[in-house]
């Protein structure tokens, strides 16, 4: 039986350029791979776009909240994987039409996605993959102090925000994404202090 697998991390830790590099191992030795995200990630349009520069074209565009496998209809032959990226867009629903597919076609299924939103809560497409999955694998990138990134923190024109829309894509209305370590979200993002938290906990 074929896999549903949940790639997960916070941005900026390489999940994109992995994606991308295995589906090229994939089509280098001879293997057809087909390539999905969630129309609601409007940036690079019908690409899957890296940082340093790598793309790949996009073969189905999936709508919102619509169904999954009715699109695969006469697009499987020879079908050997298929990769979806931003994976946290997906609905409950959708991630369950995955799970049927690497059951009962038997064609592995690789996700890639955010775990949490920039408020520190799970994405329902990841809450749903981290349930489903029959593998889930964390990516690791680096906060700015240089521990391992977990969350998402939100900056709108360069303040971090805990209120707002759940999705908007980065790079509008000033709005920006940074990666933090646990210790960096809670003090820059929920501003709690160290100090006065520990001293806090302490009282008598």
């Amino acid at each position: 039986m074929a896999k549903l697998i949940f790639n997960y991390a916070a941005m900026n830790s390489g999940k994109s350029m992995d994606l991308i590099r295995t589906i090229y191992n994939y089509e280098e030795n001879g293997h057809r791979v087909l390539v999905m995200k969630p129309e609601v990630d409007t940036k690079g349009g019908n690409t899957i776009q890296t940082r340093s520069g790598l793309s790949r074209k996009v073969d189905i565009l999936i709508p919102d909240h619509g169904d999954i496998l009715p699109l695969l209809v006469g697009m499987l032959d020879d079908v050997k994987c298929i990769f979806i990226d931003e994976a946290q867009f997906l609905s409950t629903k959708q991630a369950k039409q995955l799970l049927i597919v690497s059951t009962m076609i038997d064609i592995p299924v690789i996700c890639y996605g955010l775990r949490t939103n920039y408020k520190g809560e799970l994405f329902e497409g990841s809450s749903s993959l981290m349930a489903l999955a029959d593998e889930i694998n964390e990516f690791k990138g680096l906060c700015k102090c240089g521990e391992i990134a977990r969350f998402n923190a939100r900056r709108v024109n360069g303040k971090y925000v805990k209120t707002g829309d759940d999705v908007v894509i980065d790079g509008t209305e000033g709005i920006e994404y940074v990666s933090l370590c646990s210790r960096c979200f809670v003090s820059d993002v929920l501003r709690f202090d160290a100090e006065k938290t520990k001293k806090f906990v302490k009282k008598k």
